[in-house]
C-alpha cells in the first residue's frame, strides 16, 4: 500500500538534501533584509549569475570527482591555462573566437586524460596528482601567455558570457522571450515531478501528501518565475545561464540515470564492492578525470569571455570555491554521497554570501573568515548525520 508522508517525514528523511535548501532560503532572506532588497535587485540577480557562472560550472565536475571519493585541487590553474591557450590563438594569432573555444576545450580534455592516467591507471592518489598539476599548469599558463596578460577579445567571444537573449519576442519595459522559457522551464519540471510521483506510487513506495506536493511545485513556480521575471526587467536572458542550464540538466541525467553516473556512485560507496561487480573502476575512474578537464577547459572559456582577458593569476582558489560548493551542497567527504543540484546550490549559498558581503562592505578578511566557517560546519554536520546513523 502506498504512504504518504508528512512535513516532518519531508524532512527527517534525507536531512543533508532538504537542509541546504532551507539553509539557501535562510541566507537570502538573511542578506536580503541587511542589504535592504538590493540583494534580489535585478540588476544584482543578474550580475551574481554571470560572476559566479564559472564556479557552478566547476562545482558539475567537481562533485563527481567526489563522490568518487577523489579530489581535484587543480581546477584553478586548468582555467588559467584553457583561458590563456585561447587568448593567444584568438588574439595574438587571429583565429576566429569558435576556433579558440575549441582548443580551450581539448586543452582541457587533454589535460583530463593527461591526469585520469596517473590517477587511473598508475595509482597515484587524485590528491597528490591533481596537487602537482596545480603547480605543472599554473607554469604552462606562464609560458603560453609569456609571464603577461592578454586583451582584449573581440566582442563576439565576450558575448559567451556577457551577451544576452533580450527581445526576440518583444516586451514592454520587460523581456518576453526571458518569461517564456522560465515557462517552459517550469513546466518542465512539474511534467517531470508527477510522473516521477506517478511512478513511485506504481511502486507502492512512499510519497509526500498530495497537498505538500502541490505546494511544492507551487512554491517552485512562483521562485522560478520571480527569477525570471527579474531577469527580464534587467537586461534579458544571460548566455551563460543558457549554457549552465543545459549542463545541469545534462549531468544530472549522466548521474542519475546513466550506467557511467551509477558506477561513480558504487565506486565512491564502496570500492570493494563495485570491484567484484565488475565495475571498470580504472576507465570509470579514468572518465572523471577526463570529465573534470574538459568542464575546466568550459569554465576557462567562460572565465576568461567574462573578464575579457586572459592572465596569469587566473582562475586563483576556483579549485577551493567549487570543492566548498560541493561539501556545502551535501556531497560527503568519504565519497558514495551527492548530487549536481546539491554542488549548485552550494555554489549559489557561496555566490549569495560574498555578493551579500561585499553589498554591506564587509572587509575581505572577514568574508574569508566567514565562508570558511560555513565549509566547516557543512561537513561537521555530515559527520555528525553518518554517526547518529551509525547509532541506529
Amino acid at each position: 500500500m502506498t504512504g504518504t508522508a508528512n512535513i516532518r517525514e519531508l524532512v527527517t528523511r534525507n536531512i543533508r538534501t532538504s537542509g541546504i535548501y532551507i539553509a539557501f532560503v535562510l541566507i537570502v532572506a538573511f542578506f536580503a533584509i541587511l542589504t535592504d532588497g538590493t540583494l534580489l535587485s535585478s540588476t544584482n540577480v543578474t550580475n551574481l549569475i554571470l560572476q559566479y557562472s564559472y564556479i557552478l560550472i566547476l562545482a558539475i565536475g567537481m562533485v563527481i570527482v567526489i563522490i568518487a571519493g577523489h579530489i581535484d585541487l587543480s581546477v584553478g590553474s586548468v582555467v588559467a591555462l584553457t583561458g590563456a591557450v585561447s587568448a593567444v590563438l584568438v588574439i595574438k594569432h587571429d583565429v576566429p573566437w569558435w576556433g579558440g573555444v575549441i582548443a580551450a576545450l581539448i586543452v582541457g580534455c587533454l589535460v583530463g586524460a593527461w591526469q585520469g592516467f596517473w590517477v587511473a591507471f598508475v595509482g597515484i592518489p587524485a590528491f597528490i596528482t591533481t596537487l602537482a598539476g596545480m603547480l605543472l599548469f599554473r607554469g604552462l599558463t606562464l609560458l603560453v601567455l609569456g609571464n603577461i596578460s592578454l586583451s582584449p577579445f573581440p566582442p563576439v567571444y565576450t558575448k559567451i558570457a556577457q551577451g544576452f537573449q533580450n527581445g526576440l519576442l518583444g516586451g514592454q519595459g520587460f523581456d518576453v522571450f526571458t518569461l517564456v522559457i522560465f515557462a517552459i522551464a517550469v513546466a518542465g519540471y512539474a511534467f517531470s515531478a508527477i510522473r516521477g510521483r506517478r511512478n513511485r506510487i506504481s511502486y507502492n513506495q512512499t510519497v509526500e501528501a498530495a497537498p505538500l506536493f502541490v505546494l511544492r511545485l507551487v512554491a517552485v513556480a512562483v521562485v522560478v518565475m520571480w527569477l525570471g521575471w527579474q531577469l527580464s526587467n534587467a537586461r534579458g536572458l544571460p548566455n551563460v545561464l543558457i549554457l549552465l542550464a543545459f549542463l545541469v540538466i545534462a549531468y544530472t541525467l549522466v548521474t542519475t540515470r546513466s550506467v557511467f553516473g551509477r558506477h561513480v556512485y558504487a565506486i565512491g560507496g564502496n570500492l570493494s564492492a563495485a570491484m567484484l561487480s565488475g565495475v571498470k573502476v580504472r576507465w570509470v575512474n579514468f572518465g572523471i578525470m577526463l570529465n573534470m578537464g574538459f568542464l575546466a577547459g568550459i569554465a576557462g572559456v567562460v572565465f576568461s569571455s567574462r573578464s575579457n582577458t586572459a592572465q596569469p593569476a587566473a582562475g586563483n582558489m576556483f579549485e577551493l570555491d567549487a570543492i566548498a560548493a560541493c561539501f556545502i551542497g551535501g556531497a560527503a567527504v568519504t565519497g558514495g554521497v551527492g548530487r549536481v543540484t546539491g554542488a549548485i546550490v552550494g555554489g549559489l549559498i557561496m555566490a549569495v554570501m560574498s555578493n551579500g558581503m561585499q553589498l554591506m562592505g564587509i572587509d575581505q578578511s572577514i568574508q574569508s573568515v566567514v565562508k570558511g566557517l560555513v565549509l566547516l560546519l557543512a561537513v561537521a554536520f555530515d559527520v555528525y548525520n553518518k554517526r547518529r546513523a551509525g547509532a541506529r
